[in-house]
């Protein structure tokens, strides 16, 4: 069988990063992003399209200069256990921090989600980018990064063994012989670690495709191991062509360092694709869609998220870029050291500095249907995704690209024209999880 790309839609409501402006358009609600029949509408018509999962981002600290998006969002699985009852296939991806939560509420919230849905759901693994959410969970500082990841690697194993609370038989139901669940195929867990304790077991049955699947978006090194020991999904980020193929060949690798395999890692490049009738028409939108949101003082407020939410007005634009590295550390470190060390080797201002990471760069899948279609069959061919996960700046736009461009990939044989699967792992040709006690007690004995 033919190799075929992977797509998912991660919705924004009112405007993600960059989109500071999105809630004028007269065609976004403006309460688009608490509006649950906006994010159900996005869902069914991204499963008309077949594609493979709806994907929600979240984060739990806020000030007045975030994203419009940020400042007034449903919390991800209430919303995708809403979108649940109103869709059929299309697998639905939640963030939760492992920071900031317990992996007993984790694995249980998860659980119910893939029941609800029939096993659909996926736990999008984060630890948490802004620092200022300590602050909401009662710490004062925010967790440096390697016991973030030291502690999220535990997190996921500990929520994986909860998922193995039962064995697929537990529930036999039987009336004439008045059992309704099997002792011995219920399991605590008696988990003690460097991070967690917890007892178990879990109070609900494995679902259709026996454990959510797991995704993680690192980029740093620590996140990156991170992936390759837990993932089965990974946001990658965007870049040029041969970042992208760097990315995608160093997570495999890491993979199958640590005895996996790596085609049971399914990489989703982050995509934001212009699509209009002619190459020339969707440079020309590209473009506006960057001038509506091109306010220095928004780009300016918004840069200091990488640095703990750091308030960089405080400084002279036509300064050398301040030495803010510190504020990286427990915060956006991949990006901040990053700022810090262009501005520092190039002599950048503040003002410089921010305008250079900021500058104008049109998505490489901006043409019209056949050029967008011919870049993502490129760049699927050059071992530079599995998958795209898509971000529209309007449902108009996710219409457009569906009707379009999907179409066009289907004729290649490069997308599904039905679905061939219930689950979401079925979606991505993952394996389900064999629960670890059934095989411990069918492990032939010696």
């Amino acid at each position: 069988m033919t190799r075929q790309i992977r797509l998912a839609l991660r919705a924004y409501g009112v405007g993600g990063p960059g989109q500071h402006s999105l809630w004028k358009d007269p065609r976004i609600p403006k309460n688009a992003s608490i509006d649950i029949d906006w994010y159900i509408a996005q869902a069914k018509a991204a499963e008309q399209a077949r594609f493979d999962a709806l994907f929600i981002v979240d984060s739990q600290f806020i000030d007045a200069t975030y994203p419009p998006h940020y400042l007034n969002r449903l919390e991800p699985l209430t919303l995708l256990s809403a979108v649940a009852v109103h869709t059929r296939h299309i697998g639905l991806v939640g963030t939760l921090s492992s920071t900031y939560n317990s992996p007993f509420n984790v694995a249980r919230r998860f659980a119910s989600l893939d029941h609800i849905s029939g096993g659909r759901a996926g736990w999008n693994v984060v630890t948490s980018l802004d620092s200022g959410t300590s602050r909401n969970y009662g710490l004062d500082e925010h967790l440096d990064y390697a016991t973030r990841y030291g502690r999220a690697l535990e997190h996921v194993q500990v929520v994986r063994g909860l998922w193995d609370s039962y064995e697929d038989d537990a529930f036999p139901a039987d009336v004439e012989r008045d059992v309704f669940v099997e002792p011995d195929r219920l399991h605590a867990l008696n988990h003690a670690g460097e991070h967690f304790k917890v007892a178990g077991p879990l109070n609900i049955s494995r679902s259709p495709q026996g454990q959510p699947v797991i995704f993680q978006a690192g980029v740093s090194e620590e996140g990156r191991n991170l992936a390759a020991h837990v993932a089965e999904g990974i946001y990658a980020p965007g870049g040029t062509l041969a970042e992208t193929q760097a990315y995608y060949a160093d997570i495999k690798r890491r993979t199958a360092q640590v005895g996996r395999d790596p085609e049971h890692v399914v990489v989703f490049l982050g995509a934001n694709p212009v699509v209009a009738g002619t190459d020339a028409e969707a440079q020309r939108r590209s473009r506006e869609i960057f001038d509506a949101d091109n306010d220095f003082g928004r780009k300016l407020a918004a840069f200091g998220r990488s640095f703990g939410a750091y308030d960089f007005s405080r400084h002279d634009l036509d300064e050398p870029f301040p030495d803010v590295s510190a504020y990286a550390e427990r915060s956006g470190r991949t990006r901040g050291t990053e700022i810090v060390r262009r501005a520092r080797e190039e002599k950048l201002t503040l003002r410089e500095t921010v305008l250079a990471f900021t500058e104008y760069a049109p998505s490489p899948f901006t043409g019209a249907p056949e050029t967008v279609a011919d870049t993502i069959a490129e760049w699927f061919a050059a071992g530079a995704f599995d998958g795209l996960n898509l971000g529209f700046r309007t449902p108009d736009d996710l219409e457009r690209f569906a009707g379009d461009v999907v179409p066009l990939l289907q004729a290649r044989g490069l997308f599904r024209t039905e679905y061939t699967a219930d689950t979401l792992r079925g979606h991505l040709d993952l394996p389900v999880p064999v629960n670890r006690h059934t095989a411990a007690r069918l492990q032939p004995v010696s």
